[in-house]
């Protein structure tokens, strides 16, 4: 069964052309943008753990610092935080919240999930300071607009011409694979490459700001509150990235190689 699966999967290896192998980049890139975009967008499996930034009640010892005027400060925010043990992680387009450490409740709007929750629960506002997170400094058009350029860079791509057979002048049969058109070629480098930039901005603006919220709310909570960076999100983001900058290169060597080969030719 296994040899069987072999040799038909090897039969097909030869019309796996190289603008094949750039559409599967994409597709790649499309889904891990995608997943990215919907990362807190719901309660569902794994959806809370793609995350930009995480905030979390947990108490541990204050980090003492000269340029504080009061360093006491953070006994009364303990005091104030009590045994609370909320959790907020933000998302582009949403926010997960749970209340006490077990399951999630995700929504896109705050007001919605603070009414869900006890004063005791999150005495310090931390759902409120996501909300101004994703509504303040969150940017998710960009991503948007790479992925439906990358789209239409897919279709694209999907017209390029593949193998076929054709007769030759002697009547035999032959495999032969046209140049594809140049034009259509160039609009694709085009757009992959505005694409490409888009998620670089995009990725560099996620992970500056999520490291810098996380910071200073850290810091804010001190003794209190922890925070942290979802690191699967900033793989998705820069994973895709590379992934497409691949797809330029790729597009560009092959151009690049066309041109050569018709230069040659004639």
């Amino acid at each position: 069964m296994a040899t069987r699966f072999q040799l038909g999967w090897y039969r097909w290896v030869p019309f796996l052309g190289y603008h094949h192998v750039l559409m599967i980049l994409i597709a790649v890139a499309i889904i891990l943008l995608s997943l990215l975009l919907a990362g807190c967008s719901s309660s569902s499996p794994l959806i809370p753990d793609i995350f930009l930034l995480s905030l979390y009640y947990q108490r541990y010892t204050a980090v003492p610092d000269t340029a504080q005027v009061d360093y006491n400060v953070n006994n009364a925010i303990a005091n104030i935080v009590g045994g609370a043990r909320l959790q907020a992680r933000v998302g582009y387009f949403g926010i997960c919240v749970s209340p006490d450490g077990g399951s999630w409740l995700c929504s896109n709007n705050a007001t919605t999930l603070a009414n869900e929750v006890s004063v005791d629960q999150d005495p310090l506002n931390l759902i409120w300071l996501a909300s101004q997170f994703k509504d303040m400094i969150v940017f998710p058009y960009l991503l948007i607009i790479a992925i439906i350029f990358a789209f239409i860079c897919l279709l694209l791509l999907a017209t390029f011409p593949g193998w076929h057979e054709e007769e030759d002048s002697e009547g035999s049969e032959r495999e032969v694979k046209p140049f594809p058109s140049r034009p259509v070629s160039q609009v694709a480098l085009a757009i992959i490459f505005i694409a490409s930039i888009f998620v670089l901005v995009s990725v560099l603006w996620q992970h500056t700001a999520s490291v810098a919220a996380s910071i200073i709310a850290q810091d804010l909570g001190n003794g209190s509150v922890l925070s942290g960076v979802g690191s699967s999100a900033m793989v998705m983001g820069w994973f895709s990235f590379t992934l497409l900058i691949i797809v330029t290169i790729g597009l560009l060597v092959m151009i690049l190689s066309m041109q050569v080969l018709e230069h040659i030719m004639d």
